[in-house]
């Protein structure tokens, strides 16, 4: 039905498209009236909530270092069924010159892209090397690439922290500081060399029994055989994925507008009355946030499940039972990676004190090689994205990831 209404819904958003631009024309005296404003901006506003989102790209071609502008490309340096690991290669530093820490920032596999992290690269490229997962849409992957669980998720970490190398650091954001923490905790047991030195994680729900948001409420009431059951769906064609099972990114999507729809509705009337009022800015700024948001993946159904069953209902890692292809994961194997959480104050998806949970975990880590940090007025995207990130969280992991480079 979803892909049925995007090919009912191109004809309307063709004549949508055409209307605005007629509305727009600078030769239509129209466009200067009020009621040619007003129809625009309904114009736009309709064609924005029934177009399909692609994948947006990061678009970051500079930073700058020591006050210089240096230029910056994409690189794939690996490159695996369900995700690819992105370098951001910096003018100069092709061979690691420059002597920055490498950072392998751990994008969340929950619904968006991982461009969604834009502005989180963008404030570490001045001072590291920066990776990041590049999570592809299951929706375009062909069954006869097989399947993807949470042990797969937890062995593409490891393989790409070896790719890396030895002596990088590693950041997850929401939803990958359990599989992450899971990656980690088993290349310390191992004494693998490319256990990352440090270890950030921001709003991740490591133990959701201590302040339950909504999502883990509903995680919580409900069993397994309801989400399989409600949610799961299979990819139709013409997506190359066809017949795979996945979780839809558009109920994802309607879950994450439904929590806070008051808010997309008033952003969504202030568009229109920026656009009434001719503010190009404020309806540019708007336009950028849902481009990206809107933007959804598939994901696969068995690591769909395997979440909501080991991290939100039976919350393993947190009470020790949470197993990687058998073998009982133990964080207080780590010693040796230094360990620092970031959380919102106002975090409505991991609730304060979620993240913060993982320094019981990792029990035997000396108090030297810990940090914490809440910041108190930001919810759960200000937590990597935005001014208080770029300007009290960024600074900190910085300094973390300085003090422990060694």
């Amino acid at each position: 039905m979803h892909e049925f209404q995007k090919a009912a819904m191109a004809p309307l958003l063709f004549a949508a498209e055409a209307n605005q631009i007629m509305l727009r024309h600078p030769f239509n005296p129209i466009s200067y009236s009020p009621a040619g404003r007003a129809w625009a901006a309904a114009f736009e506003i309709f064609e924005a909530g029934a177009r399909h989102y692609p994948k947006p790209a990061f678009g970051l071609t500079s930073t700058v270092i020591d006050g210089e502008d240096v230029a910056v490309h994409e690189a794939i340096v690996a490159r695996l069924p369900f995700g690819q690991l992105k370098r951001f290669v910096r003018a100069g530093d092709e061979d690691g010159a420059l002597g920055h820490p490498k950072l392998l920032i751990v994008a969340p596999m929950s619904g968006h892209f991982a461009t969604l992290l834009r502005d989180t690269v963008r404030a570490m490229l001045p001072d590291h090397d920066v990776y990041i997962t590049d999570w592809r849409d299951a929706a375009n992957v062909p069954l006869r690439e097989g399947s993807f669980d949470l042990d797969d998720y937890i062995d593409y970490l490891m393989d790409f922290l070896a790719v890396v190398g030895p002596g990088a650091h590693a950041l997850a954001v929401c939803q990958p500081s359990v599989p992450l923490l899971a990656a980690v905790s088993f290349l310390e047991a191992a004494g693998d060399p490319t256990s990352p030195r440090t270890m950030t994680l921001m709003g991740g729900p490591v133990d959701t029994r201590i302040n339950p948001t909504t999502p883990n409420d509903l995680a919580k009431t409900h069993t397994l055989e309801w989400f399989e059951r409600t949610v799961i769906q299979r990819v139709p064609a013409p997506n190359r994925g066809v017949m795979r099972r996945v979780y839809p990114g558009f109920l994802q999507l309607t879950g994450f507008m439904t929590m806070n729809l008051d808010r997309h509705v008033g952003a969504h009337m202030r568009l229109f009355h920026n656009l009434m009022k001719g503010d190009g800015d404020s309806a540019d700024q708007h336009r950028a946030f849902y481009d990206e948001y809107r933007a959804v993946m598939d994901l696969t159904a068995e690591y769909y499940l395997q979440t909501v069953e080991k991290v939100f209902q039976e919350h393993q890692l947190a009470v020790g039972t949470f197993h990687h292809r058998d073998e009982r994961i133990n964080p207080g194997a780590i010693t040796n990676c230094a360990l620092m959480t970031v959380e919102g104050g106002k975090d409505d998806i991991s609730g304060v004190g979620q993240t913060r949970a993982a320094h019981d975990l990792c029990r035997n880590l000396p108090d030297d090689m810990r940090a914490h940090y809440e910041e108190a007025d930001v919810g759960h995207y200000g937590v990597f994205n935005g001014r208080r990130w770029r300007q009290n969280i960024a600074p900190r992991i910085k300094a973390f990831i300085a003090r422990h480079g060694a």
